[in-house]
């Protein structure tokens, strides 16, 4: 909490304040051990004991679209999609206080945009499945403050879980 102090001749003023919680800035810290593109790569890649791409394909767009992810393009020839999931993160305080002192040329984060692109591949007797995903913070004004990576292992271990399951669930025709 910050406080600011301001004399006025005789008077006195005191301010004080807190800032605003953004929802998504634990995806978007700041990461002081950088990763190699080999480790990137192991993170987003895991490999499945089937040669039934169009299966596992299935299985993944299935887990997606399950956490809510829209699908915008998919070839089932190439093995490749892409899906957006948007997530409304505005924070009504941000808002209040930049309407109020900016007026109409107020911005803040309205909206959080993850977007996913994967393949799979074939590769001998298994199936090789790369997924990534990226997060973007839109404003109000729908312009982008910030994009990254999400490169966050847990993040891919309990994306690959739900795959597992999902593999599963095609496979037995639940």
């Amino acid at each position: 909490m910050k406080k600011v102090i301001i004399f006025f001749g005789m008077g006195l003023i005191i301010c004080s304040g807190c800032g605003a919680v953004d929802v998504t800035a634990s995806l978007f810290e700041e990461k002081h051990n950088l990763k190699s593109q080999l480790e990137i790569r192991q993170m987003q890649t895991r490999e499945v004991d089937t040669s039934d791409t169009t299966m596992v394909l299935k299985a993944m767009l299935n887990v997606l679209q399950d956490d809510g992810f829209i699908v915008k393009q998919a070839d089932s020839d190439l093995g490749f999609f892409t899906a957006t999931k948007e997530l409304d993160t505005e924070d009504t305080l941000a808002k209040a206080w930049g309407l109020f002192w900016w007026g109409p040329v107020a911005q803040w984060i309205e909206n959080s945009v993850i977007d996913c692109t994967a393949n799979v591949t074939k590769f001998g007797e298994k199936t090789r499945v790369r997924a990534n995903f990226q997060m973007k913070q839109m404003n109000n004004k729908g312009g982008v403050e910030r994009v990254q990576t999400i490169d966050d292992p847990k993040f891919y271990q309990e994306f690959f879980s739900k795959v597992d399951k999902g593999i599963f669930i095609e496979k037995e025709q639940i």
